[in-house]
Parts: C-alpha cells; structure tokens; sequence
C-alpha cells in the first residue's frame, strides 16, 4: 500500500499540469547561469499589460569589460547594434530568448552557445544605471517578457489533490 501511494505521488508530480511549475520552465536552476556576477540594480518591472511603459528585464553592475556568459544552452539569433547599442541575442528551448545590453559581441547569428559561455564583453553607458557598467538582461517567450531572474530560482512544484 506505501509502495502504491509513493508511486501515485511520483506519477502525480511528473505529470503535473504546466500551472503546477513556476514560470519560465520546468528545471529552471540547473540549466541557467547568472551572466553577469554582480548584484541586481534595477528589478524586472511586472507590468498590467503589454503595451505599458516599465522594466522588461533586470539590470545587474559589472565592471566595463567584463565577460557577458550565456545564461543557457542556444543559439544566438541576434549580435549588432539596436538603437545605437549593441545587444545580443539568444533563443533557447521552449521558446525562450533571451537579450543581453549592453554587450560587445563575441559572437554571430546561427552560433550555438553553451551555458557560462562568453557571449561578448559589458559595455558601459547603459542610462540608468548607478555605477560604471550594468547589464540589461532580458527573458522573453514569444511575445510575452518575464523575469530572467526567475532562471535561476528552483521550480516551485504544488501536487494537487486526486480530486
């Protein structure tokens, strides 16, 4: 009887519904790095709509120069300028991308990357930030902007009773 009810809790967590783990992806933590180590400046901005003005990313210090990492395993889609910055981008599985600025790139479109690569080097000049240098990095899945920072939490899994 324990051996059942260990097995239909196994099953129920493994199958749980796509609500049951928190956003952005199922295995979040061991598949992501933090691109820049230094602390957050500015926090991801949870807006009441798409079309509202705000943070849709986090900003995090670094010193200019340092190396920019890939926050996960992808390929870069993007690496140039975009308003007279340079960014660089990259798509992940499960319809993730995510945005780095701003970032002298290492890389090109089509390169694949892997997690805690160098993608480029920190720039400064990104307006708003305190200090010399910060990263803007961004976390999309499709159109949709999330907190790139929720990448490096562990999922939250809830069961949910059998009826």
């Amino acid at each position: 009887m324990r051996a059942l009810a260990v097995l239909l809790l196994v099953t129920a967590w493994v199958s749980a519904p796509a609500g049951a783990v928190a956003e952005p992806a199922a295995g979040v933590g061991a598949l992501w790095v933090r691109p820049v180590d230094g602390p957050v400046t500015r926090p991801f901005d949870q807006l009441p709509d798409p079309y509202a003005a705000g943070h849709r990313g986090v900003d995090v210090a670094g010193p200019p120069g340092a190396p920019v990492l890939a926050a996960g395993d992808g390929v870069v889609v993007f690496a140039g300028m975009v308003a007279g910055r340079p960014v660089v981008s990259v798509d992940h599985a499960g319809g993730l991308r995510t945005t780095y600025e701003p970032v002298e790139p290492a890389v090109g479109a089509g390169q694949v990357v892997a997690r805690g690569s160098p993608i480029g080097t920190l720039a400064a000049g990104h307006e708003g930030c305190p200090v010399a240098a910060c990263l803007h990095w961004g976390l999309r899945r499709g159109e949709v902007y999330l907190d790139p920072l929720a990448l490096l939490e562990p999922p939250e899994v809830r069961l949910l009773p059998m009826s």
